[in-house]
């Protein structure tokens, strides 16, 4: 039987808004959508729901009775006091039921033997684990778990931060297998290889899908459906993001009110998701695209202010903005940074990613002298005006209106060009229609609190940008304006992030961190550093399985061979200096790497360097070791 759900003129209301009206949709078997609006619109109001936990809506949801639906909410809640193991099993899904039902039973059972109706009790909830195939539910559990980086089963889930929480909250809605799954920003606070496992498992899902996501990669690999939720209507479009920008770019073609400009924003998206990494991995190519403006509203919408560009004027930066010398950072008994040297210039695009806790955000903190070093020193230019974005918000005053909350920094701005700029433009420009910005700050959704805020940070107009995280709180649409801002922007900016669309738009010097201070360096995008990195663990894996054959064969030779010839004796006794010349040349080529913190043209050809040397190394080694089988 295919397993469908029904919606008939859904309605729902907040307040004075009216989030979306008499929406009629099918999710079909095997339906992988993917669900995008500006922060507010209604998306996770619409997951509500879908899911059957939001009553407070008109019109109907139809299923069967059988149908079972998952739901990992945003910010989702777990038993405080329970260990994670158990806090997952704590879920009300058929298959946790089961497996509590049957510990009841198995516990009733086994203390009264010769009661007849625990007999029963328990047999029928044996006979109900192999039904949902339970038994090894604990086990799928962990592996899902392991692969999501949470390793402490046992530690209780009060003690996790959001972000690890949010890890328990995705494997426990993983875990049921449900007819559909619900998700609201699930890559939120997970590094790229979770994200990875995660694309991999849901490609191999056997139900149906909808996400909410600002990931464009995830969304390009995951979905086959683009749902937009745009002022309370519901705008769907066949495949992925990439089709998803082809479709919308040729209907701002058909409508009256599409600009020339409008029409080029979308073709040049286009173009970006059409070219591979590797084609556009040059700096002057991650500079010169152009970004597409996801908010412009099909026919039945409303017109959005077509003008996208916030070229908004900064003070003058000069060529030396911050110098880090001899660093050492710890933050509880956890290393950071360990002599760690960095010289920052004007209109450097430097992007930070890496392991979860490696002091990513500590490592912005310092910069701006939140966060005391051990050792070293950090010295700031004199020209330098910061601007942080960080992902704990500075309090909004709920009782101030959108526009008076701007206005505290200023009537205006001024452009690159020197034109001022007035608020209710720059209000249009950050997707804040008209009729909002009246609206009470206590009235809007947390994301488009985090977007007011956003562009009050870039009316103080700062030379030295500091974003942390951007993306876990932004749309779509406020991305690609944030992301336009800085390809205009004339002073620095640094940015930590896992989002590796952003980071391929916004960044084209990396600082990778790896934990324990332990710090890579990459010129170039940051799907560049991924398949990169791919391609080493690949030869890795190679290397290991070749030198286990070599092995293999060693051991069925040297039943054979007993001696060296006379030209493996002589390669046997210069061996030893070629491997230590060759450890010698990486230690150099390593220190050169320190030195040359800044210089990422030339920090490229070291890393090519040290890759080949390393290659030689295993050979060097894999060589000794055969050989010094045979010595006398």
């Amino acid at each position: 039987m295919v397993e469908t759900l029904k919606a008939e003129n859904l309605t729902k209301t907040y307040g004075e808004k009216k989030l979306f009206e008499n929406l009629d949709f099918t999710i079909n078997e095997h339906d992988r959508i993917g669900l995008i609006g500006t922060n507010g619109s209604g998306k996770s109001s619409l997951l509500n729901t879908i899911s059957g936990i939001d009553s407070d809506v008109t019109g109907q949801i139809i299923t069967s009775k059988a149908y079972r639906i998952g739901y990992l909410k945003q910010h989702p809640k777990l038993p405080e006091n329970m260990t994670v193991l158990d806090a997952v099993f704590s879920g009300n899904q058929s298959v946790f039921q089961v497996i509590r039902h049957y510990e009841d039973a198995l516990n009733n059972y086994s203390n009264h033997p010769d009661n007849k109706e625990f007999e029963k009790a328990y047999l029928d909830a044996e006979a109900h684990m192999n039904e949902k195939d339970a038994w090894n539910a604990e086990s799928r559990v962990k592996t899902v778990l392991n692969q999501l980086k949470v390793t402490n089963l046992n530690q209780k889930v009060g003690t996790m931060s959001g972000g690890q929480q949010k890890r328990v909250g995705l494997a426990q809605v993983l875990i049921q297998s449900p007819d559909l799954l619900l998700l609201d920003e699930p890559t939120n606070h997970l590094d790229f290889d979770s994200i990875e496992w995660l694309e991999q498992y849901l490609a191999k899902y056997k139900g149906s899908l909808v996400v909410v996501t600002h990931d464009r990669y995830f969304l390009n690999q995951v979905v086959n459906h683009i749902w937009e939720l745009s002022f309370g209507g519901l705008y769907e479009y066949p495949g992925n993001y990439q089709t998803y920008v082809a479709k919308k770019a040729e209907l701002i073609s058909e409508q009256q009110y599409a600009s020339h400009k409008e029409q080029q924003l979308y073709k040049q998206e286009l173009k970006w998701m059409k070219t591979g990494a590797k084609a556009r991995s040059t700096k002057q190519n991650a500079r010169i695209e152009r970004f597409n403006d996801l908010q412009d509203k099909v026919k039945e919408g409303p017109n959005i202010e077509e003008n996208v560009d916030i070229s908004m004027g900064q003070q003058r930066l000069g060529k030396k903005v911050i110098e880090i010398k001899n660093v050492d950072l710890k933050v509880a008994d956890k290393t950071i940074l360990k002599d760690f040297s960095m010289l920052i210039q004007n209109q450097q695009r430097i992007g930070i990613s890496g392991e979860n806790g490696a002091g990513k955000s500590t490592f912005l903190n310092m910069i701006a002298g939140l966060c005391p070093i051990e050792s070293g020193t950090i010295e700031i230019g004199e020209t330098v005006k910061l601007g942080y974005y960080t992902q704990q918000m500075e309090p909004i005053p709920d009782d101030k209106r959108v526009i008076s909350y701007l206005t505290d920094v200023g009537q205006n701005v001024v452009d690159q060009d020197g034109n001022k700029i007035s608020v209710t433009n720059l209000l249009e420009q950050f997707l804040f229609p008209k009729f909002m910005h009246g609206t009470l700050i206590r009235k809007l959704s947390g994301g488009e609190k985090r977007r007011l805020y956003l562009l009050k940070l870039l009316m103080e107009q700062p030379n030295v940008l500091l974003l942390d995280e951007p993306t876990n709180n932004l749309d779509i649409g406020t991305l690609t304006v944030l992301e336009d801002y800085i390809k205009h922007f004339n002073g620095t900016t640094i940015t930590v992030s896992h989002d590796r669309y952003f980071l391929d738009k916004v960044a084209d010097q990396l600082l990778i961190f790896d934990g324990n201070a332990k710090i890579e360096r990459y010129t170039g995008v940051f799907t560049d550093y991924l398949s990169n990195k791919r391609e080493t663990k690949q030869n890795n894996n190679k290397i290991k399985n070749k030198k286990s054959l070599i092995s293999n064969k060693t051991k069925i030779d040297s039943k054979q061979k007993t001696k060296l010839t006379y030209a493996e004796r002589l390669e046997w006794d210069k061996i030893e200096t070629k491997i230590d010349h060759n450890e010698q040349q990486i230690n150099e080529v390593k220190s050169e790497m320190q030195k040359n913190g800044s210089n990422y043209d030339k920090l490229a050809d070291l890393q090519k360097q040290l890759y080949e040397l390393n290659h030689e190394s295993e050979n060097l080694i894999s060589r000794w070791e055969y050989l010094s089988q045979f010595v006398d």
